[in-house]
């Protein structure tokens, strides 16, 4: 549910830290779009991205098998889905649904008249002998996705914003292959439900690839189209990339916004290198294997696949009014949300504001305690303090252990941090009520701390270690720490560590 934000919250141990620093910064170094590589002016850049994107589907596009492609080989398929003669295809309408809020979310045009078409080629992960897509009439076209301040890329760069925004040629539905493994291919991804995005040519640097990957990856996470990660094949890229208007290659077998980088930076300069020497380009396949792009295939051998109409299945016809349906069903746009949450009263930062889009649990939990406690440190208190507590003790954020009025009531009451983080661990782990929490550990109202309690504790304290109290009286004051851990320890927590220091210090005379 949380993964993806607690999996980074939890606290690591500091040879944990320092490993993950170093491997960071070689990742850094790799991957980094400036580190030894520039556009050359006379060689001008040019990219278009193919986005496949599984859909969140229970069911797979055109049978009933269940879309879990990561359990046990072949455990997910059905007769339909290995090609075996006399079954036929039934479309998903979740899928439908599910392509048509993509469309509407990246204001294409929805076609009232989609069909699907065969994609005829032989290959193993493909039993059927052809792919069922939508080459001739495609489920939505002309859309686009507009860059902002939020993306961390440079824009406006013309008076029309034209730079600002890339293009949607069209978005097409169709069903995923198996995989090959080897010589053994697993038919469970066989027929899930795809959408194809293919984006017009319009990207001229490499931070703006990554810009509309990344907020791709965001908008399809925020309206619950896919789990949107690209380690895991959900979101795969394909990069066309050509230079001063030469035949395009096509980049495939990207798995990484890292490999995305040095594919492009790669492919790049390979173009380069051959027009410099007076080569020339044609039209390609490149597959990337993590150092170079090889070539899987040109113009002269490209594959003829003999697109023509599945007769097996009906033309989608919907009606006018539907991606204006749609669009009043979709909640809050991510950019609409990142401006909000961005500034006043809420003024989170970006990456908060981010997670938060991306975690719909989490960012009602968030507006449910703004909504009561509306302080400048709301996310603070989510991020910093609840968050943590749960990861800390290696448990995934469940809303109806901590609910945000509690927590807002517990962030209210008059105590110090560390005795509200105290009682928020002990919720926590014991799966207790707030109620419950403060009377297992003693802060019932009659069992409060106060000044006199902290000063009889310094106190018995002095008299029970006599002898850390003359190393300290003989000028060895940062001693007085073994004495604060020990009333911290005595009262859990009770007392800020600051109070004992105080007392200590004013008890025994010293600055």
């Amino acid at each position: 549910m949380l993964r993806r934000y607690l999996a980074t919250s939890a606290s690591a141990t500091a040879s944990a830290t320092a490993t993950a620093s170093a491997s960071a910064s070689a990742s850094a170094s790799k991957n980094s779009i400036k580190s030894n590589f520039k556009f050359h002016p006379e060689y001008k850049f040019k990219c278009g991205l193919e986005i496949h994107t599984q859909l969140k589907t229970k069911y797979k596009l055109f049978s009933l098998s269940r879309t879990s492609f990561n359990d046990t080989p072949n455990s997910h398929i059905s007769y339909f889905d290995v090609g075996l003669p006399g079954t036929q295809p039934k479309l998903n309408p979740e899928a439908l649904y599910l392509a048509l809020k993509a469309a509407v979310a990246l204001n294409c045009e929805v076609q009232q008249m989609s069909r699907f078409d065969r994609k005829h080629y032989f290959y193993p992960d493909q039993p059927m002998g052809y792919q069922i897509t939508q080459n001739f009439h495609p489920l939505a076209k002309n859309g686009y996705l507009t860059f902002n301040e939020f993306d961390g890329v440079e824009i406006a760069t013309s008076k029309d914003g034209a730079n600002d925004t890339i293009r949607i040629e069209k978005i097409q539905l169709e069903q995923d292959t198996g995989k090959k493994y080897g010589d053994i291919i697993d038919y469970n991804r066989a027929g899930i439900p795809l959408i194809e995005v293919v984006t017009k040519p319009d990207f001229d640097s490499i931070e703006k690839v990554l810009a509309f990957v990344k907020k791709y990856q965001l908008l399809v996470r925020h309206f619950d189209i896919c789990s949107g990660d690209l380690e895991t094949g959900a979101i795969r890229v394909d990069v066309n990339v050509n230079v001063n208007d030469s035949p395009r290659v096509e980049i495939k077998n990207i798995s990484t916004t890292g490999d995305i980088v040095n594919a492009i930076k790669y492919e790049y300069n390979r173009q380069v290198e051959t027009l410099t020497k007076g080569g020339s380009l044609e039209q390609q396949t490149r597959n990337w294997d993590g150092i170079r792009t090889n070539l899987a295939r040109s113009k002269e051998n490209a594959i003829d696949y003999r697109y023509f109409p599945d007769s097996e299945l009906p033309q989608i016809i919907l009606s006018p009014d539907i991606a204006h349906d749609i669009k009043t069903s979709l909640p809050e746009s991510p950019d609409s949300l990142l401006a909000r949450l961005t500034s006043s009263p809420h003024n989170l930062q970006l990456a908060h504001a981010k997670n938060l889009i991306t975690e719909p649990e989490l960012l009602h939990y968030y507006e449910s305690f703004f909504a009561i406690h509306r302080k400048p440190d709301a996310d603070k208190w989510v991020f910093q303090e609840l968050l943590t507590a749960f990861a800390k003790l290696g448990k995934t954020f469940d809303v109806e252990i901590v609910k945000p009025n509690v927590f807002a009531h517990l962030v209210s009451m008059d105590l110090n941090l560390v005795s509200k983080r105290l009682i928020l661990k002990h919720m926590v782990q014991n799966e207790v009520s707030l109620d419950k929490a403060i009377e297992q550990l003693g802060f019932k109202e009659d069992q409060k701390p106060t000044t006199e309690l902290a000063e009889d504790i310094c106190k018995e304290i002095i008299l029970t270690n006599q002898q850390i109290v003359d190393r300290i009286q003989s000028g060895h004051a940062k001693a007085v720490e073994v004495l604060v851990g020990n009333a911290m320890k005595k009262t859990r927590g009770k007392f800020a560590a600051q109070t004992f220091r105080s007392l200590f210090k004013e008890q025994l005379g010293i600055s």
